[in-house]
């Protein structure tokens, strides 16, 4: 893929905006990489984060020698090992000693383990999942993907925390009424294929409020969910088709492919962040561009602060 391709500018007011505010003091969790330490350095040095490196002192001190790192004026908070850096970062988290976490080089399921652990303090009522906030190059706006990490096959229930955790993610994003397209092979309900009954209970929910803040339909295949000529096409009425916001996929397997499709098909760069706990949780994949982490990190800045303005009092 062209490089050129890829600087399409979506991420900018994001970035612009997290620079413009006090470092946010997050945990990078068991940072024992050259890319967990380079990019915790890298949004230091854009102001976006106050990074407090969590994990074993001195494996760390020489993975950042030997990769010519320096980490003078950077605070560590040592353990021994992965495990207990997950224990420590959610400890300091729930203490509010820190506003977000960072997934360093320890696996996504240890991190979440310990978040969702009884008594962590970060657990709420909500599903905790992954959204993949992409800025696409042949898309006219910023579009999530969601779930493609966390939830393997969501029910109905979880599934409509998902939706709700991605409408809240782009309501704080300054998105007023994001529009929410409900993923299925197909553009009809279908007994057979449980993914297009989900979509038309999830439409009802959306309706009877169960679902807030969003226009939610579906059934809805991917190229009327993304293009009005296709939607037109197949004499689909619908607030949604060709103008989505989110796309909610059936399951992690669909997800996961549509996402890196668009990466690596379509030019697409891909922040990712966990909702859906009391913190925002930066989720980056080794194969990210520097810049993809760089925004993931501003945007889980900027849910932070809302996440503080809402529990702040009157």
């Amino acid at each position: 893929m062209n490089p050129e391709l890829r600087e399409h500018g979506r991420y900018r007011d994001y970035i612009q905006q997290a620079m413009s505010e006090p470092a946010m003091r997050t945990a990078i969790v068991h940072p024992c990489s050259v890319d967990a330490l380079r990019s915790s350095l890298d949004a230091r040095d854009q102001g976006i984060l106050d990074p407090l490196l969590v994990g074993p002192e001195r494996k760390i001190r020489s993975i950042a020698e030997a990769a010519g790192l320096s980490l003078a004026g950077i605070d560590l908070e040592p353990v021994e090992h992965s495990h207990a850096a997950a224990c420590r970062a959610v400890e300091l988290a729930s203490q509010g000693k820190v506003q977000a976490l960072m997934k360093g080089s320890l696996h996504t399921d240890e991190l979440l383990s310990a978040v969702v652990a009884s008594g962590s303090g970060l657990k709420t009522e909500r599903r905790m999942s992954h959204a993949y906030i992409m800025d696409v190059p042949a898309y006219d706006k910023l579009l999530v993907v969601t779930d493609a990490a966390i939830n393997i096959q969501p029910d109905l229930d979880q599934k409509r925390d998902i939706c709700q955790n991605a409408i809240d993610l782009l309501r704080h994003l300054g998105v007023e009424r994001p529009l929410v397209a409900v993923l299925a092979a197909v553009e009809t309900v279908n007994s057979r294929m449980a993914a297009t009954l989900d979509a038309a209970a999830l439409t009802v929910m959306a309706s009877r409020g169960q679902i807030q803040g969003a226009i939610v339909d579906g059934p809805l295949a991917f190229d009327n969910a993304i293009n009005i000529e296709a939607a037109q096409a197949k004499l689909i009425t619908s607030p949604v088709a060709g103008r989505a916001d989110i796309l909610l996929v059936p399951d992690l397997e669909a997800g996961n492919m549509l996402a890196k499709q668009l990466v690596y098909f379509a030019g697409a760069d891909a922040a990712g962040l966990v909702l859906g706990a009391r913190v925002p949780i930066i989720l980056t994949s080794r194969a990210d561009l520097p810049k993809v982490r760089l925004v993931s990190c501003a945007l889980a800045k900027i849910l932070a602060r809302a996440y503080q303005a809402r529990h702040m009092p009157d």
